[in-house]
């Protein structure tokens, strides 16, 4: 029989399974488990994922809770940009709108802190360079993220979804002190 030709047995479920066939059915299926498997158990112990909530909000109600932030804990300013350090286990509002992360943050490393994040007008990505944050901002919703930074430095806040013509522009800081 060639592919050409119509089967001469019309009933297909009939015709016996080659042992090759059945190897490869089995290979895949044991490969399938695993993978399914694996998506839980590296959820859990592979430290990738963020374990994050998500809140409702409006846009005026989150730019007040980050106005008050800004207004309690300013230390100075970069670029008329205010820079805030909020004390450790303090819950710290950063702000995405065209086409800027706002504030910038000074945290402390070892410490934990609750990072929430929203946006004032378009859907956009927060990237924590160089490490591997990846989180979706949108208006009308607070992600909220625990984070403990374990090491010092500078940190670049990049958005990772296309926000309109000033996007490639939209950049922050956080820095890590000891």
């Amino acid at each position: 029989m060639t592919a050409f030709l119509p089967p001469a047995d019309k009933i297909w479920w009939k015709v016996p399974v080659g042992k090759q066939e059945l190897i490869w059915i089995a290979i895949a299926l044991v490969w399938c488990l695993i993978m399914f498997l694996m998506m839980p158990i590296w959820h859990v112990y592979g430290k990738q994922n963020l374990s994050n909530e998500a809140y409702q909000t409006t846009p005026a109600k989150f730019g007040k809770r980050v106005d008050e932030m800004v207004a309690k804990y300013k230390v100075r300013e970069e670029f008329g940009i205010p820079v805030v350090h909020p004390p450790a286990g303090s819950d710290v509002y950063i702000l995405g709108r065209l086409w800027q992360w706002y504030p910038i943050v000074e945290l402390e490393k070892d410490k934990e802190y609750r990072i929430h994040l929203s946006s004032m007008d378009w859907q956009h990505g927060f990237s924590l360079q160089p490490i591997n944050v990846n989180l979706q901002v949108l208006p009308g919703y607070e992600m909220v993220v625990k984070m403990t930074p374990d090491t010092v430095g500078e940190f670049g806040v990049v958005c990772n979804e296309y926000c309109g013509i000033g996007h490639h522009t939209m950049v922050g800081k956080i820095y890590v002190k000891e």
